[in-house]
């Protein structure tokens, strides 16, 4: 009896697939050529705008009064110091100069350290008070600061305080504490409490706690309310010409008033009490573009 077998089954064999690697695609180009080179003209353009007067106010102050009026926008024969030396020395120059860092430093150092404080305060009470206070504080934003002048001068006088630094120090100083206080809270709600706690838990008292571990942390923060108030004050023409009456006692912005005559201008003079009176400012930024560039970047990616 045959036996009926059933067909052999062809197996065909498959050959493996192979994982082909996926090709790496090639990041998109930043915007086109044609936008960086538009953006790039319009950076020059604008440092251009920007930095042509400080040159021409530094080329000027090294040229003659005859020059000046010459040739007005031309440059130098040669480098001449002496109008430097008459504006340092004949001017009154030096005395302007240091009632002008007297009185910035003075007013910095008043609202940084009041700002501090207030703003560390603020930051970590959970009371009702607190928070009328800040308010208080923070709506010295909204007010106009000139519109003061008149009750400011009338109190100012009375306490006998006209023609004296410590007037401008107090004024300028109470000016800048809403802004800093605003900037500094800020900066001190995003520090975490555990800091503290455990700063605690090591044996640092209150005050400790606060001065080693919490203000380094906001430092870059002091930096940039310190350079935002210190240049408005270095500047400020408005509260030193009505509040001081003595010239000894006049700032660098009314001081250089004094280079302009009845009928003609000392030019050279002026160009280089302007060019004196710029470089404190250059100072400051060039030490505290790093502060300041952390101060406003921080927070961003929170």
């Amino acid at each position: 009896m045959a036996i009926a077998t059933a067909p052999d089954e062809t197996r065909t064999a498959t050959p493996p697939i192979r994982a082909t690697p996926s090709r790496q695609r090639k990041p998109a180009k930043e915007g086109s050529a044609a936008g960086r080179l538009l953006s790039t003209t319009f950076l020059w353009l604008y440092a251009a705008i920007a930095l042509g007067p400080l040159v021409l106010m530094v080329v000027n102050s090294f040229r003659t009064q005859q020059e000046m009026a010459q040739t007005p926008l031309g440059l130098p024969t040669e480098l001449n110091f002496r109008s430097y030396q008459d504006a340092w020395l004949t001017a009154s120059f030096e005395t302007y100069f240091v009632n002008s860092m007297i009185v910035t430093i003075g007013a910095v150092l008043l609202s940084t350290v009041v700002s501090v404080l207030a703003a560390y305060s603020f930051a970590r009470s959970r009371s009702n008070l607190f928070g009328g206070v800040e308010a208080v504080f923070l709506s010295g934003l909204l007010l106009p600061a000139h519109l003061a002048i008149l009750p400011l001068f009338y109190l100012l006088d009375s306490m006998g305080l006209t023609s004296n630094l410590l007037s401008l120090v107090l004024v300028y100083g109470a000016m800048g504490i809403p802004f800093s206080t605003f900037i500094l809270t800020v900066f001190f709600r995003q520090l975490p409490i555990e800091l503290e706690e455990a700063a605690l838990l090591d044996g640092a008292g209150p005050w400790r706690t606060f001065w080693y571990v919490l203000v380094p942390l906001v430092r870059p923060a002091i930096a940039t309310v310190t350079v935002f108030r210190f240049v408005p004050v270095w500047n400020d023409f408005f509260y030193p010409l009505i509040l001081m009456r003595d010239r000894a006692s006049y700032t660098l912005p009314v001081g250089l008033t004094r280079f302009f005559g009845e009928y003609s201008a000392d030019w050279p003079q002026l160009f280089a009490g302007l060019t004196i009176a710029t470089l404190p400012l250059v100072v400051v930024f060039l030490f505290a573009t790093k502060q300041i560039i952390s101060g406003l970047t921080a927070g961003m990616s929170k």
